[in-house]
């Protein structure tokens, strides 16, 4: 067997019910599937069953116990060369098969990852959402699966690993965000080549409102300072400027009341994602979201990574959670 495709799935028969149909539209004899429904209330029992014929697929079910702990379950089952982890709200393009095929043998890596898209039926919220997780002007390009100079960290939205150095490292950690960035950086740190592979995009749908959105990202930053602390070296400038950035909005927030220009900077900013985004969606509903989206982005993540920051570095806490109910609910 090549590839072992490992979903990790909560409560989320219908997406899965995609990206299920998606894999099945582009048989490989070479490809096994498994689910591992991590202790859902609503099952994808029936939705599973419905493959069972189209895919070589196993359903494997477990007490909630997070995403990280389910793909380390399905890794267990799995028989493939390549481990091949994804989300439940991704879809997979026709070429996907082919394209990690090409980049493989071009590449020859020891673990990859492919970027993401918005599709044109996702819902405008998604696509602004999509535009500002991967915009220069929020992220500064470095998740919108662009080449760059720097290593590559592939994240477990779609992420290909050989199944020999993940069993080596013991797969992902006890971390209940940022799992998948800590698998990266020991996969790096260990001596093994990683890389993007550019065209085996999959169409990714993130969260569908900007409440679950702003839960997510604040999760992002705190598990970014658990990351730095974990693994020295690895916090870089971008990783702060969302902190920067949410402590600049509430200083001009302040001066608004003793300056009424105070505001413009973030008019300003607010009119450049509005313009980034209409230029790449061609959609004013879509670019008037962004600007929203950016901003919950930007100030959630910075919340997250500043209430981390004081409580690890000031209060000298140890690793804890952001939240106790799981991160898919």
């Amino acid at each position: 067997m090549k590839y072992s495709v490992i979903i990790p799935v909560y409560n989320r028969p219908e997406e899965l019910d995609e990206l299920l149909g998606s894999i099945a539209a582009q048989p490989r004899p070479d490809a096994e599937v498994i689910v591992v429904e991590d202790g859902s209330a609503v099952t994808s029992r029936e939705v599973v069953a419905r493959y069972e014929d189209k895919c070589n697929l196993q359903y494997i079910t477990e007490e909630n116990a997070g995403p990280a702990m389910a793909r380390n379950n399905g890794a267990g089952h799995a028989t493939g060369t390549w481990l091949i982890i994804l989300d439940s709200d991704v879809v997979l393009p026709p070429h996907y098969f082919e394209a990690l095929d090409s980049g493989i043998e071009s590449l020859k890596p020891d673990a990859f990852g492919g970027p993401d898209r918005a599709a044109d039926s996702f819902t405008p919220i998604q696509k602004a959402i999509s535009y500002s997780m991967t915009s220069f002007f929020t992220t500064g390009g470095i998740r919108g699966g662009k080449k760059k100079m720097d290593k590559f960290f592939p994240r477990s939205f779609n992420m290909g690993i050989r199944r020999d150095v993940y069993e080596k490292l013991g797969g992902f950690s006890k971390m209940r965000f940022g799992e998948d960035i800590d698998l990266s950086y020991r996969i790096v740190e260990a001596g093994y080549k990683t890389a993007l592979l550019p065209e085996a995009w999959v169409w990714h749908k993130r969260r569908t409102d900007f409440r679950k959105f702003f839960r997510q990202v604040f999760n992002s930053g705190i598990a970014r300072i658990n990351l730095a602390i974990r693994h020295r070296g690895t916090m870089k400038l971008v990783h702060m400027l969302p902190a920067a950035f949410t402590v600049g909005c509430f200083v001009l927030l302040v001066g608004e009341l003793f300056c009424r220009w105070s505001l413009l900077p973030l008019l300003l900013y607010a009119l450049l994602v509005f313009a980034g985004c209409l230029a790449q969606s061609r959609n004013l509903r879509v670019a008037a979201l962004a600007v929203p989206a950016a901003f919950i982005q930007l100030t959630g993540y910075g919340l997250g990574f500043l209430t981390a920051a004081f409580r690890r570095y000031v209060l000298r806490s140890k690793e804890y959670e952001a939240f106790r109910e799981n991160f898919y609910k």
